[in-house]
């Protein structure tokens, strides 16, 4: 597995690496290459867990609700000290999310503290889905081998439309998936993390085989525990296809899958 070395920068070093508006810079190199990116200049491809956010898995809407008694209510505008809700949500249908191999596991291998490394050297690859027989839409191995062969990125973040779905109900409509061979591929390129603007790597009604999450972990065999899928991701149209350093914020729940906020910074 490749792996990135970072350069600790100094405070003078930092100085030296920024121009006149003070952008804080930061380096690091990667199979004998230097990359230079800006800490202010990203791209956050996550979609909030909201009441008016995407659906799927025939889920409703999360639940944000005030906790009240008799005696005090969670809503300062309502005469409360603070603003004080509950929320019951499904981290798979209601936002961005990350899973690892205990969402398909009998175990129920947590997310938390899974990922070894948060930073990953990635890839943007828009593709355009091919149409089967059937109707299915579905992402190729032929579609990304180019850019992974190229490049061996450790993260590949697949963009399969330009639609703004950050509110879309994806429940009964058979969304575009990858292919299995695709997902098994991607971990033969020793790519340990995929991102993908869709509900599932699956299709929504596969009679439960999941065939690209096991393909991807490697599963039954010899199981790839660092690696993770994040889904539902929203990759505006203005990130170009191309080289980033991603830094894959998964929430801290000991689950099978987490809320998740996959930022991106463009490399030079």
């Amino acid at each position: 597995m490749k792996k990135l070395t970072w350069i600790l920068l100094t405070l003078t070093a930092c100085n030296q690496a920024v121009d006149t508006k003070d952008e804080m810079q930061f380096e690091f190199t990667r199979n004998g290459n230097t990359y230079t990116a800006a800490f202010d200049n990203f791209h956050d491809l996550s979609i909030p867990i909201d009441t008016n956010g995407p659906l799927a898995w025939y889920l409703d809407q999360p639940e944000i609700e005030a906790v009240r008694d008799e005696n005090w209510v969670g809503v300062v505008a309502e005469g409360g000290s603070v603003n004080f809700r509950n929320i019951h949500f499904n981290p798979h249908g209601h936002g961005t999310h990350t899973e690892g191999p205990g969402h398909v596991e009998p175990t129920v291998h947590s997310i938390d503290r899974a990922v070894k490394s948060y930073h990953a050297f990635a890839t943007v690859i828009t593709v355009q889905p091919e149409v089967l027989e059937n109707g299915d839409q579905v992402i190729t191995w032929d579609m990304l081998k180019a850019v992974v062969e190229s490049h061996k990125p450790e993260a590949v973040i697949i963009r399969s439309s330009d639609e703004d779905r950050r509110h879309k109900n994806w429940s009964n409509t058979n969304p575009t998936y990858l292919q299995a061979a695709a997902a098994k591929e991607l971990a033969n390129h020793n790519v340990l993390h995929i991102l993908i603007d869709l509900p599932s790597v699956d299709r929504e009604q596969d009679e439960g085989r999941l065939e690209a999450h096991k393909a991807f972990w490697n599963i039954p065999a010899d199981i790839r525990m660092e690696a993770t899928i994040t889904e539902l991701i929203h990759v505006p149209s203005e990130v170009k296809d191309g080289l980033y350093l991603l830094n894959l914020q998964i929430g801290p729940f000991v689950n099978d899958a987490a809320p998740s906020r996959p930022i991106i910074f463009p490399i030079e």
